[in-house]
């Protein structure tokens, strides 16, 4: 069986890698904080992926460590976070925290998960910490968690990436530093040089109240992502997901690609 990816919406991504499902910074509800899900109440798909054997946790920020989505799931399942936040976490969750820093490594399986560098942080300990994963089985996944480029990218591109997972905006209508808009993430992709590209971290949540659907965040970074990528790097495939969508990672030795919601066609022809 093929690798394959569900994406859940902003950084909540399901690999199905090995017959292992790992799951990156769950936010399973409708609402966090004063964000809403747009579009997408009591995501019924959400309840339809299987238990994770693995959870990879890239930062503390609420918008990705959100303990209500982590307690929906099993304690069993253990999970990767920066080191310095095992404590913490043990306390407010009932599940296996494994403590990694970049250039560490744990293995599920056939699945190698390698922890990279990621220029997100802050000046408060244990919220600063921030990570990615890159993630190596039958395909190779880039996760890079909320990141800044950095120049340690055109290394990475030497593991062959088949498939990215890369942020182009936030939740709101600016950004705060360590973030990438969409010329910045295309040039991540021209430095990581992956096969495939899937946009995420915009457009999935906003703050409450109909007057944020007028804003052109919600919008605008698709277009222009494809825009940048086709300039600065052209033989990487771009492709949009809704949440809830799947994405099977074409084989290398057949290069065939999938076919995608209409929603992603729609969202290229608009560039």
């Amino acid at each position: 069986m093929s690798d394959s990816l569900s994406f859940l919406g902003h950084a909540t991504v399901m690999f199905h890698m090995g017959g292992k499902h790992i799951l990156t910074d769950p936010v399973l509800t409708d609402r966090v904080l004063h964000l809403r899900r747009r579009n997408f109440s009591a995501p019924k798909w959400i309840s339809q992926q299987p238990s994770p054997d693995l959870i990879l946790l890239s930062h503390l920020h609420l918008d990705h460590l959100h303990l209500p989505s982590l307690r929906r799931l099993p304690c069993n399942a253990p999970m990767i976070a920066p080191r310095g936040a095992g404590k913490w976490l043990r306390r407010v969750l009932c599940r296996p925290v494994i403590e990694l820093s970049p250039g560490e490594a744990y293995q599920l399986g056939d699945v190698t998960v390698q922890v990279t560098h990621a220029e997100h942080g802050g000046n408060l300990p244990i919220i600063g910490l921030a990570q990615g994963y890159l993630l190596k089985g039958d395909s190779v996944v880039y996760f890079p968690g909320d990141t800044d480029v950095f120049p340690q990218m055109a290394e990475l591109a030497k593991e062959s990436i088949d498939v990215a997972l890369i942020p182009i905006w936030g939740w709101g209508p600016t950004l705060g530093t360590g973030h990438l808009d969409p010329k910045s993430a295309a040039e991540a992709v021209a430095l990581l040089k992956p096969r495939h590209v899937i946009p995420i971290h915009w457009a999935s949540f906003r703050p409450l109240g109909p007057i944020w659907e007028m804003f052109t965040y919600l919008r605008v970074p698709g277009p222009k992502f494809i825009y940048y990528t086709k300039q600065l790097s052209p033989e990487t495939q771009v492709h949009f997901l809704e949440p809830g969508g799947q994405f099977i990672i074409p084989p290398r030795t057949h290069g065939v690609t999938p076919t995608l919601p209409t929603s992603s066609d729609a969202n290229e022809k608009r560039a």
